[in-house]
């Protein structure tokens, strides 16, 4: 007896194979199944959709927080004692893991989109899980350390927000596509239902979404006010070590208004620029006096604090990562800076006809100057011989002693409390600066200073707010802004809105006609019709899994007598019957 076996012709798919390969561990034809996902597989797509998203938004929050990333090394700094970038760490493992996850969700949707059985293959999964539990670990651990940073995200979205909006929408019509393939299905099952439901509900929620956006970039031009002045937040510090001259010096070069410092007053009464509590971070104190160097920064007398170099820190650890680009003759003077006097500030100040403010830090009980601290400072501004009303200060400590200098305070205070404390000016953090509190403060004529404020961006949304001036650690970068980075009217922004949607359903209307009509063409093609195509024309994915099936079935069954041989040779297909 001689029975011909069916010949079976299959197109060479390398780029499935890759797309199987990598995600499963499944190059060969035979391990790859056109079958529905298991329940188990599709648990695990879950669970990599769920990283993606998380890890999103945690890059997210990286790229924009980077407007606090000396504030975020400065708080490591007070809690191990030791400074390092851990920016660093964060952001490289961040973009390994975002990386990798976002090509897994890629290769995950080509298995949707050709129908392939989802098989994640076991190292991925672990690696799935490792990520996902990293990045909890992350947002648990910063939300410890750093959780008022989380307000910069709200914040940024009102700069980001349109933007972002139209991103989403464009891929989640995008993803009409492997939807719409789901559910024109014959089969219907309540996955597919729930799939659609959910992929129609995020497409309106997403329609609607500008409803929620507000931005106050989105403006009439014309009431566009002046552009905020700039305050060097210790000078320049990104462009030489803060707090001393050299750092002032490069920040009037840059342009700014006023001069911000950071006091307290040594043992002798000198008041001097220093930021942390004790000097180890921007000095040598711990080379030249070791056995003193986790003291107090104020216990020290002005000869032993002028002794001090306090610019060598700077080259060394590069806070900023700007080190690499000052020049040999720089390099020099910033090697020799010294703690700088609050008289010598304010002198340079004066000669510049600019303006200070003034972040005052009392001494501990056991000093000297404890009780007469701001009368040492006040002695000290006038010795200066600048201006008093160029003078802004900043404690709430004796304010009816220093009532020539002009008044401002940190704390966000209603309009009653600072006419009675005499106050003309806030200082606060920009996660305190709303727009509609900016407004009423300004109404009110009481002037806002918002910091730290070193990105652009939020340079940009701030002026949109009416702010008149912001206190910045990179006046060299905001000096390059100006004017806002985008600026529309409400209008243009409607029509924006409108003709995005417009857009995105007639696409996704296309979609779903494209993908009913190709099913409606397979329905009505028999399965001789198939075969018989088959090397006539190059297939298409839904016609090779129909072959596929039916030519397994013949091998499988084996009870016919009539069997289909396919010879590329002849370039046609023929019959050959059983032989008995």
């Amino acid at each position: 007896m001689v029975k011909h076996q069916p010949l079976q012709v299959y197109e060479k798919q390398p780029c499935l194979s890759f797309i199987t390969g990598i995600y499963g561990c499944r190059w060969k034809r035979y391990q790859r199944s056109h079958d529905d996902s298991s329940t188990w597989e599709c648990a695990w797509f879950t669970v990599l959709c769920s990283s993606f998203l998380l890890l999103l938004f945690w890059a997210y929050f990286w790229l924009e927080a980077h407007n606090d990333y000396n504030e975020f090394n400065w708080s490591l700094y007070n809690r191990s004692g030791e400074w390092r970038d851990g920016t660093v760490p964060i952001f490289a493992s961040t973009a390994v893991g975002f990386s990798y996850i976002s090509f897994l969700m890629i290769l995950a949707l080509c298995h949707i989109s050709l129908g392939q059985q989802l098989n994640l293959y076991w190292i991925h999964k672990i690696g799935v899980l490792a990520a996902l539990l990293t990045t909890i670990s992350g947002v648990v651990s910063i939300n410890d350390v750093w959780g008022d940073e989380w307000d910069i995200i709200l914040l940024s979205l009102q700069s980001t927000g349109p933007f972002l909006h139209i991103g989403a929408l464009a891929a989640v019509t995008a993803l009409g596509w492997l939807v719409a393939g789901q559910a024109v299905r014959a089969e219907k099952s309540r996955f597919q239902m729930m799939v659609l439901l959910l992929y129609v509900g995020l497409l309106l929620a997403l329609y609607v979404a500008p409803l929620a956006i507000s931005s106050p970039c989105i403006m009439d031009r014309s009431t566009l006010k002046p552009r905020p002045e700039v305050i060097g937040r210790r000078g320049a510090p990104m462009l030489a070590p803060e707090n001393t001259l050299m750092s002032f010096n490069r920040a009037l070069q840059q342009g700014v208004s006023s001069l911000e410092a950071d006091v307290t007053v040594s043992m002798d009464g000198v008041p001097f620029l220093m930021r942390d509590h004790n000097m180890r971070r921007t000095t040598d104190v711990s080379k030249v006096f070791p056995s003193r160097q986790y003291v107090d920064a104020s216990l020290f007398n002005w000869t032993e604090i002028r002794s001090l170099n306090a610019g060598r820190w700077f080259l060394e650890s590069d806070p900023y990562w700007t080190a690499q680009s000052v020049t040999e003759r720089d390099r020099s003077r910033i090697g020799n800076q010294t703690v700088c006097s609050l008289v010598e500030m304010l002198r340079l100040a004066a000669r510049a006809n600019r303006s200070a403010l003034l972040n005052l830090r009392r001494p501990p009980p056991e000093h000297p100057h404890h009780r007469t601290w701001i009368m040492d400072t006040l002695w000290a501004v006038q010795r200066s011989g600048i201006s008093q009303k160029r003078v802004t200060w900043t404690p709430d400590t004796d304010r009816g002693r220093v009532r020539g200098l002009q008044q401002t305070t940190n704390e966000k205070l209603s309009l009653e409390e600072l006419k009675v404390r005499g106050i003309s000016s806030l200082t606060l953090h920009y996660s305190q600066a709303n727009y509609r509190d900016i407004q009423m403060y300004m109404a009110n004529n009481v002037s806002v200073t918002v910091y730290p404020v070193n990105e652009p961006w939020l340079y940009s949304l701030l002026w949109c707010s009416g702010v008149p001036s912001v206190s910045s650690d990179a006046p060299q970068v905001l000096r390059k802004v100006p004017y806002p980075i985008w600026l529309m009217s409400r209008e243009a922004y409607c029509f924006i809105w409108i003709a995005s949607d417009l857009l995105s359903i007639a696409i996704v209307i296309g979609i779903f006609s494209i993908q009913k009509w190709k099913m409606s063409g397979m329905q009505n093609c028999n399965p001789e019709q198939i075969m018989l195509s088959a090397v006539a024309r190059r297939p298409s994915r839904d016609v090779n899994v129909m072959k596929e099936k039916l030519i397994f079935s013949d091998i499988n069954g084996g009870s016919s007598a009539d069997e289909l041989c396919l010879y590329p040779e002849n370039g046609y297909a023929s019959y050959s019957h059983s032989s008995h």
